[in-house]
């Protein structure tokens, strides 16, 4: 068992919503915590323009690929986060379950994913204090 809190981030395509969150959270936790994404339907590939926008802020998604969700993921998690795509995940009692209303990059060019990455970003940093105090 991981003393580290573990996050998982769902959406249904695991290509952009999902994906930016988990590779911010990973960058501004620096290993404090467990990160994890998934979708229920993934799709082949990132989206090139969320791809893009992490790019432009120094995160490379060149090695990520949308993965399937999983009850064993959903166990694994302290908090689950899905992104606003009316993802259903499996229920566990203990766990904390968030959803997120954001905009689906899907079919957007790099200029209107930029505000939804800033966002995600800035809720990121704020889950983050939470489940990390500052002391910690």
């Amino acid at each position: 068992m991981s003393s580290k809190p573990e996050v998982l981030f769902v959406c249904v395509h695991n290509a952009g919503r999902s994906q930016m969150a988990a590779a911010l959270l990973d960058h501004h936790a620096k290993g404090r915590v467990v990160v994890r994404s998934a979708g229920s339907a993934p799709a082949d590939t990132i989206n090139p323009a969320v791809a893009q926008a992490m790019d432009e802020i120094g995160l490379d998604l060149s090695k990520e690929f949308p993965k399937p969700l999983t009850t064993e993921a959903v166990q694994a998690a302290d908090v689950v986060i899905t992104m606003g795509c009316g993802d259903a995940c499996p229920v566990f009692p203990g766990k904390r379950y968030l959803d997120w209303q954001l905009d689906d990059p899907a079919g957007k060019p790099v200029d209107d994913v930029r505000p939804i990455r800033d966002d995600i970003d800035r809720r990121v940093q704020a889950l983050l204090t939470e489940l990390v105090p500052a002391s910690a």
